[in-house]
């Protein structure tokens, strides 16, 4: 991050993730979050630990997870990063607790960040419609379709939603993210 990053002092985090996360898309936001003052807090549907990966094909690190998804609420963080991952997206995408969990933040008006594949959900939680987002190139059409209107850019900010393409981007990402986060 950079000298002139925002700070976060004092706000917590929410990373929203399972099985299959890309590793870098879960380990650079955590670093960030906590470079700028914040706290990270992995929530999962997961008992106690999650398995990550990298390029969706290759086993990596584990991850304890700190909050279970059934006892975590929305309230109780300053924001949400939704990494990517296929695997870690399309199970959040169908799981009942994740789509209320995201839907929670979006009733509050609190920062959501979403890369990647992680923007998966917001279309089956209804949050693209009439923004400017995002993503992984795959997955223009599904966001297109629920009404969004697609770039490809590094980064992009509708109100307080930040979308972004891929690892490549995530210093972009992390900054967006983090200035919403110090202004809310």
């Amino acid at each position: 991050m950079a000298e002139n990053s925002p700070q976060i002092t004092g706000k917590t985090i929410a990373l929203l993730v399972t099985d299959g996360v890309e590793l870098p898309e879960l380990t650079e936001p955590i670093a960030a979050i906590k470079a700028a003052g914040g706290t990270a807090k992995i929530v999962s549907p997961n008992q106690k630990s999650l398995q990550a990966m990298e390029g969706d094909w290759n086993h990596s690190d584990h991850f304890d997870v700190d909050v279970q998804l059934g006892s975590a609420s929305a309230a109780d963080y300053d924001g949400l990063v939704l990494p990517g991952g296929t695997l870690n997206a399309d199970s959040l995408r169908i799981n009942e607790d994740a789509k209320t969990f995201v839907s929670a933040f979006f009733a509050a008006e609190k920062p959501v960040a979403a890369i990647c594949h992680g923007s998966w959900i917001l279309t089956d939680i209804k949050q693209v419609k009439g923004r400017r987002v995002t993503s992984y190139p795959s997955l223009k059409t599904d966001l297109t379709n629920a009404g969004a209107e697609w770039v490809d850019e590094s980064a992009v900010v509708s109100d307080r939603l930040v979308t972004s393409r891929t690892p490549d981007d995530l210093d972009d990402f992390n900054q967006a993210f983090l200035t919403l986060v110090s202004k809310a």
